[in-house]
């Protein structure tokens, strides 16, 4: 009572209780002995099981059975490597189950604190099959009496806490069913011998609606029989499969009912009874670091049994531990009935068990400690009543529904006709009986034993007598829950406002705030969440849909949070006098507003409530705007996203512990659609039209398209009297980053997919879903009619040995009569015999033969422009086998470590799929606008005839190129190309003698080739032909030289032969009929008059390769559909960081076949690494317990979809590439790293060693700092970074070859701040190229990287092994690392990298008389007088400022003065308007550092 959020209070003592915590430090530096004394570093102690025994009951455990105050511990533990190196060696695999009960726990506490963290614990176990089988075993029987007397006392000892545990490790067995050893254990608990539970009219009930069960059940029937003759019962492994899940059901319900007596007598719902006990609990908590012994290690051993903790009776203890063991088991329901494999026999049990109306309807439910529990028994039911059939796993129509539902209540009439107070209901309309109130008004009044017969009768119960004893009020909830009418969630998400309100965002159950740094590490851990996850398996596109979208939709909602709290915080509102409102402050985002009005209301069209429209226009003020914010204001385009605010300060400040919005006064925000925005003048811009106009002054009116649902909502609370009239308090106008408000279109876009029929290829849908052969889309898996044998790969090869090499194991053959080394172009025939590279080697056979079929390419005309442009790369055996999946029809999954070609190969597909297949149309998706200009760039140089390539969305003004491959360019450019053709139209006419207008229009210019061209050109081929022996036959019959003078060489050079005369002649034909083909697709321009006709034709039929980036897909798929877009292959690169949902909207941009009703896309490739950064997910609870960051490709990996890995890396030195190639089953190098001759051959100027981490201490002792929360910085890493870069830029490296990366955003603040101090101001130095963070740095390289850590109290992020991977693979030619070594050498997942950094030097050994460029070779040896090792961050800033002097000195000798060292191009250094903490503690010059 009256403690604050931080836990703040005294306890008995009268000390501040979190002075008291902080003796929990010795605790902590008890593990740290431990570790080093039994299983840290060398150690080779032998196994204790009492020192487990204590850890667990010490360190774990807690005095309290809860795990109170030992997070630090546990994580202490964890990291150490407890589990890798101590519990799981020695846990005992053969034999009789002799493992204790504490070994198993703590192995199975250990497994969740490592899936908490993002870390994979099944890692430590997979090698070791038989040992996993053991321990499952076991962990199954941990509640349960076990073998021996000291099991049995401490089963039956177990608190909630522990049970708590339990279950969330099964929580994350059934999450985890990719793996093979899991899946093996999991799928028995959920299997058929279930329903041994169920009674025998329910079993034979669903066995006459599943005959094929029939026979399985008859075999477990005899099975049963059998086990049960044998002495001793069932084995454990039977008893398992049948009572596993069903008694924890029960269990789940004895806990329930416990919890409802607790929260009747007052405790748990927020009473006097609870909020004594919950303070008598903290303050003996708080004690326990107090009463700690000495170093676990020398406390005298105890026996096992006697390390059960002391059972507390508090009933604040006990129904904290139910509440979170409940909200458990619920969440395990949630995902046992989210996968099809688990729902298909558990629906049944859990029906059986009546768990879910007894939660619904529980007291715990509806007390305030129950509110997450009530929530996740709502998310239950939502599965349970699920569209879908259990067991065909098809998705049921709304009007299959229906008939079920109609069905269902037909047959309670029936049964309860006989009853004469149900006569009415059974003679009922069926659409007035199904309704909770009318269900409760019918059978409500029913003595008990008439109501339990008529459940009996309907199947809800086992009899009559069951019913009797469940009670009146469960078999009402029974009937409700079966028979009413829930509208389907597709509907209601129609009618949902698609933007937040007021409540929404600060509502902590749907948008949880981030975690604490070190909550949930104890017993117990965190509590679970009533969100849908997204995990393997979908149960229908359905599914798939309702979940990304729920979480899309909060994830969204997050961010918009953060962005107005971040404004309203800068403009400081206040009260004003007359109830007025001033603003203190500035926001570049938000402006007060100066009038806002509604000016249309829509009636609603047919069939619906809310409004067709609601418009508004508000008006806002740029005078006191500086101009590059009035700039902003003024660029804001249709379809931008704003939002409108009512902000009434309080006149006294709200307390700490209140929300935002009520401390801020908050009192209303929605969401709005910029229409257009005008000024004074009444100009006119709307960011999409030709007609936009600038616009000047400082007034702009802004017209709104606000959401209909949201306001029909308001005005039925207004009509209600609930709320005033929020539409006439706004006062304040938010805008958000363009790049960051895209949600409402795609959100807008999974509501149409959600509400229309989608067609995927049947060959995708169930691999999409997770069911099914993972390999089932895989090319040489379809069908023999669907499979390509013949394929073009066009310049892939570069010669036939090339061919040789990518198929090693094939005879490669040429048709008789050829050359037997002939260049390029080739066609190939791939027998389905011949396996890919990569897979699994096929039985002893005969060699399988690939035929190689070359093929001369038309002439090249007589100008440069005709010569036909080459692929210039030498693909590996894996890029090729990439392409030819490609090629075929399917999915191919291509999984491209750092460096090893992903966009050439992206680029190489796209081509071969032109020249294969000329008719069909590819989409390109990728996901930033840099990678799709990288794609497009590339693209440019291939032959690809430009004129069909379009990219759409922005960025496009990035392209290095002066060429717009925009809709408006393109059209542009084929309107100027079509009078450049005609003007050679005319040319060739009168080089002809034509007198007539030949190039008048596309139409007079076809007429003119089929009337005059081709004719001329087959007689002159007659004539040519009737003179086989005449030299110069060709050049006098050739009638278009007079058309070709202006050739670079003579179209017939003198003295050459008749053959190569017949080869220019047929060149400039070639060139002539390219000109006349190209006229003939410029004829549509011509006829369409307007240019948004053009751009749709240009989209629609006339470009061969579209690009864009997913979330343009998603923003305009209602329009692409709507213009009947249609493609036939999706090539998506950056697949990996590409969201789930965001992946899978380009694979229904259009329409079904009209013909079939089936999909046209005939090809998917993904490119990406799922071993990288996943896509960005800013609210922790929605990345980590949800799984949103799980990007499509990543799962399809999981699921064991084939993947083709490109296996050799061209980017940096080999022993760089050595720190994160174990990541990968097999990297090589290509020979550009490895030549001797090469730049990669070369030693970094001014170091001794390519790569390096380096040992930073802080020398005022402070490390790192929070100045904000999650805003993680470190000032001398950070100077000392600064320092190394200063240095080398004195030695003479280009600034434009150094990026200087950072783990962290503050430390990426702080750093270019003090560049900018250090180096803006000195030509010497300058900016490096970038200062970024891992996550932004993803996609990019450089020469050299200077890479800080940052964190020295924990390994913090990097733990993820995907952000070391980029961390460590962005160098080319020079890796330094600055970090804390005792912190990061210690951490297991990262030890295969660190282990190797850590073998060398971790102080900083510089060359410092060596200067760029360097000549030394890398291997060369370097005297020891010539190195200078850095002890210090005193000793880099001396060193510079030294080095610096003599810089200046030698200038002022040789009178030049500061000049630049390089004029290379260089990349911003981060965002404008950016937070910067800690700048003003920097000192201003490197001699400060001294």
């Amino acid at each position: 009572r009256g403690r604050g959020r931080g836990g703040g209070g005294r306890g008995r003592d009268g000390r501040p209780k979190d002075a008291k915590r902080a003796k929990a430090a010795p605790g902590t530096r008890r593990v740290d002995m431990l570790a080093e004394r039994h299983w840290a570093g060398s150690s080779s102690a032998a196994f204790d099981g009492e020192l487990v025994c204590r850890i667990y009951r010490d360190h774990m455990l807690g005095a309290d059975g809860r795990g109170g105050g030992r997070e630090t511990d546990l994580s202490r533990l964890e990291l150490s490597g407890y589990l890798e190196r101590y519990l799981w060696p020695h846990y005992p695999a053969a034999g009789p189950p002799s493992a204790s009960w504490e070994h198993t726990m703590s192995v199975v506490v250990m497994l969740n604190a490592k899936f908490a963290e993002g870390v994979d614990g099944w890692s430590t176990l997979r090698p070791d099959r038989e040992r996993f089988d053991a321990f499952f075993s076991r962990a199954l029987a941990l509640p349960e009496a076990g073998g021996d007397e000291a099991w049995t006392a401490r089963a039956a000892g177990c608190t909630w806490a522990e049970k708590a545990e339990w279950v969330r490790f099964f929580v994350r067995v059934f999450g985890s069913l990719e793996e093979e050893m899991v899946r093996a254990q999991a799928l028995r608990l959920v299997s058929l011998p279930m329903w041994f539970s169920l009674s025998d009219q329910d079993v034979a009930s669903r066995l006459a609606e599943q005959p094929q069960l029939a026979r399985p059940w008859k075999f477990l029937k005899k099975r049963r029989t059998k086990e049960a003759k044998v002495e001793g019962g069932p084995p454990p492994a039977s008893r398992h499969e049948a009572e596993f899940l069903p008694s924890l059901l029960r269990n789940a319900i004895a806990a329930l009912s416990q919890a409802d007596a607790l929260v009747t007598e007052g405790y748990g719902g927020g009473g006097e009874a609870a909020a004594a006990a919950e303070e008598e609990s903290s303050e003996d908590d708080d004690t326990e670091g107090e009463e700690e012994g000495e170093e676990a290690g020398a406390a005298p051993a105890a026996p096992a049994a006697a390390t059960a903790p002391a059972r507390r009776d508090s009933p604040a203890i006990r129904i904290a531990g139910m509440c979170r063991y409940l909200e458990l088991i619920l969440e395990l329901c949630i995902d046992l009935m989210a996968q099809l494999p688990t729902r298909r026999f558990f629906h049944a049990v859990l029906t059986d068990s009546h768990l879910l109306p007894l939660a619904r309807t529980s007291v715990h439910a509806g007390s305030p400690r129950g509110a997450l529990f009530a929530r996740m028994a709502s998310l239950l039911r939502e599965y349970d009543r699920f569209s879908v059939d259990d067991h065909s796993g098809a998705h049921l129509t709304d009007a299959e529904l229906r008939a079920r539902h109609c069905q269902a209540l037909l047959d309670l009439q029936k049964a309860a006709y006989p009853l004469p107070p149900l006569r009415p209901f059974s003679l009922a309309n069926l659409s007035a009986l199904d309704t909770a109130p009318a269900l409760r008004a019918h059978f409500g009044a029913l003595p008990l034993p008439d109501l339990a017969a008529v459940c009996a009768r309907a199947g809800l119960v086992r009899s009559a007598e069951a019913g009797a004893a469940a009670g009146k009020r469960l078999l009402l909830a029974l009937l409700i829950d079966r028979y009413e009418r829930v509208p389907p969630q597709h509907e209601a998400i129609g009618q949902m406002p698609l933007y937040p309100d007021e409540r929404t965002p600060w509502d902590e159950a749907l948008v949880p705030p981030p975690p604490a740094r070190d909550a949930g590490g104890g017993l117990g851990g965190p509590a679970p969440l009533a969100l849908p996850k997204l995990n393997l398996q979908f149960l229908t596109l359905q599914d798939y849909l309702l979940r990304n979208f729920t979480l899309f939709r909060l994830e969204a909602t997050h961010e918009i949070k953060e962005d107005v709290q971040d404004a309203i915080r800068r403009l400081q509102p206040r009260a004003g006098p007359g109830g007025g409102v001033g603003f203190g402050g500035w926001a570049r985002m938000a402006l007060g507003l100066a009038e806002f009005r509604l000016f249309k209301v829509g009636k609603p069209l047919l069939g619906e409530l809310a409004p067709s429209e609601v418009c508004a226009e508000a008006t806002v003020s740029l005078r006191s705007c500086r101009p590059d914010m009035a700039a902003e204001w003024s660029a804001l385009r249709r379809h931008d996203v704003v939002f409108l605010l009512c902000v009434q300060p309080p006149e006294h400040a709200a307390g700490g512990d209140g929300s935002f919005p009520e401390q801020v006064g908050l009192l209303a925000l929605r969401g709005a659609e910029v229409v257009q925005v005008s000024d004074e003048e009444g100009h006119v811009f709307t960011g999409e039209s030709e007609n936009d106009q600038p616009l000047r002054g400082h007034a702009r009116k802004i017209e709104l398209r606000l959401d209909p649902a949201q306001y029909h909502l308001d005005a039925q609370a207004m009509a209600a009297g609930s709320r005033e009239d929020v539409y006439q308090s706004f006062n304040v106008l938010l805008r958000r980053k363009p790049k960051e408000n895209n949600f409402k279109a795609i959100l807008e876009c999974m509501r149409d997919l959600l509400t229309t029929p989608l067609a995927t290829p049947a060959w995708l849908h169930d691999v999409l879903l997770g069911y099914g052969d993972p390999a089932a889309a895989a090319y040489w898996s379809l069908p023999d009619d669907q499979c390509a044998t013949n394929l073009d790969f066009y310049d892939t090869f570069l010669d036939l040995n090339h061919v040789r090499q990518s198929f090693p194991g094939c005879d490669v053959v040429l048709p008789p009569g050829i050359d037997p080394n002939p260049p390029p172009p080739y066609r190939l025939t791939i027998p389905r015999s011949v396996p890919r590279a990569g897979g699994e080697p096929g039985a002893a056979a005969p060699r399988p033969v690939v035929t190689v079929q070359p093929y001369l390419e038309r002439p090249a005309g007589p100008y440069p422009g005709d010569a036909p442009r080459r692929n210039p790369v030498r693909f590996t055996r894996m890029q090729v086998e990439a392409l030819r999946a490609s090629m075929s029809p399917g999915l191919t999954v291509v999984v491209g470590p750092p460096g090893t070609g992903k966009t050439d190969t992206a680029v190489q597909m796209v081509s071969n799929l032109v020249h294969t297949y000329p008719g069909q149309r590819t989409l390109i998706i990728t996901h930033s606008n840099q990678a799709l200009n990288d794609v497009f760039e590339k693209l440019l140089v291939r032959d690809v005839d430009e004129r069909h390539l379009l990219r759409l969305g922005h960025g496009e003004e990035l392209l290095e190129t002066e060429k717009d491959f925009s809709r408006r360019g393109r059209v542009n450019y084929m309107l100027t190309r079509r009078l450049e053709l005609l003007v050679k139209v005319e040319l060739l006419g009168k080089a002809l003698d034509i007198t007539a207008d030949v190039g008048y229009t596309c139409e007079t210019a076809d007429y003119f080739f089929s009337a005059t061209v081709e004719p001329k050109w087959r007689a002159f081929q007659s004539a040519v032909a009737k003179e086989p022996s005449s030299p110069d036959a060709v050049v006098r019959h050739f009638p278009f030289t007079d058309f070709f003078t202006d050739t670079p060489a003579p179209l017939f050079p003198p003295g050459a032969g008749r053959a190569a005369h017949l080869e220019a002649a047929g060149g400039a034909w070639r060139h002539l009929r390219g000109l006349f083909e190209e006229l003939a697709d410029c004829r549509a321009f011509e006829l369409l008059r307007s240019s948004y006709d053009r751009g749709n034709f240009l989209l629609t039929k006339h470009a061969k390769v579209v690009a864009m980036t997913c979330t343009h897909a998603a923003i305009k798929r209602k329009d692409l559909v709507a213009l009947a877009f249609q493609y036939d292959n999706l090539i998506m690169e950056e697949a990996a960081q590409i969201m789930e949902i965001e992946a899978f909207i380009p694979m229904v941009l259009q329409h079904p076949d009209a013909a079939t009703g089936k999909s046209r896309l005939k090809r998917v490739a993904l490119i990406g690494d799922h071993h990288q950064l996943p896509p960005v997910v800013k609210n922790l609870a929605f990345q980590k317990y949800s799984r949103l960051d799980q990007s499509l490709f990543a799962r399809l990996v999981r699921l064991g979809v084939p993947t083709t890995q490109l296996d050799f890396q061209g980017r940096t030195r080999p022993k760089i590439a050595d720190l994160y190639r174990w990541r990968y089953d097999h990297l090589g190098d290509l020979p550009s790293v490895l030549d001797p001759a090469g730049g990669h051959a070369l030693a970094v100027p001014g170091f001794e060693l390519d790569f390096q981490m380096v040992n930073v201490t802080d020398p005022q002792g402070v490390g790192e700092s929070t100045p904000l929360p999650h805003y993680v910085q470190n000032l001398a890493e950070a100077e000392f970074v600064v320092a190394v870069y200063m240095y080398m830029r004195l030695v003479g490296v280009p600034a434009a070859k150094v990026s200087i990366i950072t783990t962290y955003n503050g430390q990426r603040d702080l750093i270019s701040d003090i560049v900018a101090r250090r180096c803006g101001g000195d030509a010497r130095y300058g900016p490096p190229r970038a200062v970024a963070t891992t996550d932004k740095f993803q996609g990019q390289q450089n020469d050299y990287i200077l890479l800080s850590l940052v964190r020295t109290k924990a390994v913090g992020h990097l733990r993820d092994v995907r952000r070391l991977v980029v961390a460590l693979s962005r160098a080319r030619l020079g890796l330094y690392v600055f970090g804390d070594i005792s912190v990061f050498g210690s951490c297991t997942e990262l030890q295969p990298a660190f282990n190797q950094l850590l073998q060398r030097p971790t102080k900083l050994r510089l060359l410092t008389r060596e200067r760029a460029p360097s000549h030394r070779r890398l291997e060369a040896q370097v005297p020891a007088d010539a190195v200078t090792e850095v002890e210090s961050l005193v000793e880099m800033g001396r060193l510079v400022a030294r080095m610096q002097a003599e810089a200046e000195a030698a200038d002022d000798a040789d009178g030049t003065g500061a000049v630049p060292m390089d004029t290379e191009p260089r990349v911003a250094a981060g965002e404008a308007g950016r937070r910067r903490i800690g700048a003003d503690t920097v000192p201003e010059a490197p001699p400060s550092l001294d």
